[in-house]
């Protein structure tokens, strides 16, 4: 039989001593599934083996910024917005640079410079994943010139001004696709042109 259920058959006695009837319990097995999927980003898989290389090499810094990002995609897998694709770790990881730059800001001002200058490196180590990750970064000017377009298209089809921010925003999402741009920034940049024009 290729496929077998072993069962546990325990007898439980009353107080008074006389036998129950024997139930039968099914055996549980300890399983631990592995994801195989195609769904994980290359990216994520370079940083994941690029993991195992820090561990040997003993490399600190690094170990310790791919155990951050690591932990942080765990945590977002974990929530509404798992990460999928590049583009998102890749805003993972400009997330988690602002943070080390700001807190290598704040222990220059303590006046605590080697923990400034551990926050700048790792920020560094994240700055070169960033740029490998061959996700394309707008600049400003770029963006800038995308959200005016956007605006004036916006607002020749008739838009009016108070739904004109979020029209934009749904204008330059198909745009904006596969490229790595922080939604906030954006967002701003959107109310200040609208505001404007």
């Amino acid at each position: 039989m290729a496929s077998r259920i072993f069962a546990r058959r325990f007898v439980a006695t009353s107080r008074l001593g006389s036998a129950m009837p024997r139930i039968a319990l099914p055996q549980r097995s300890l399983v631990r599934l592995y994801s195989t999927s195609s769904d994980t980003p290359p990216l994520l898989q370079k940083l994941k083996g690029d993991l195992k290389t820090a561990m040997r090499a003993k490399d600190a810094a690094r170990l310790s910024v791919l155990r951050s990002i690591m932990s942080a995609t765990l945590n977002a897998s974990k929530g509404p917005n798992p990460i999928h694709t590049d583009v998102q770790l890749v805003a993972l990881l400009r997330k988690t640079q602002r943070a080390s730059l700001d807190a290598a800001k704040e222990f220059k001002d303590a006046g605590r410079e080697d923990l400034a200058q551990k926050e700048e490196e790792q920020a560094q180590i994240m700055e070169e994943y960033v740029a490998g990750s061959g996700v394309q970064v707008l600049s400003e000017q770029e963006l800038k010139a995308l959200v005016t377009e956007a605006v004036e298209s916006a607002k020749s089809a008739g838009v009016a001004p108070k739904a004109l921010v979020g029209d934009v925003m749904k204008r330059l999402a198909g745009a904006l696709e596969g490229k790595d741009v922080d939604r906030k920034e954006l967002a701003n940049m959107v109310r200040q042109l609208a505001e404007a024009a």
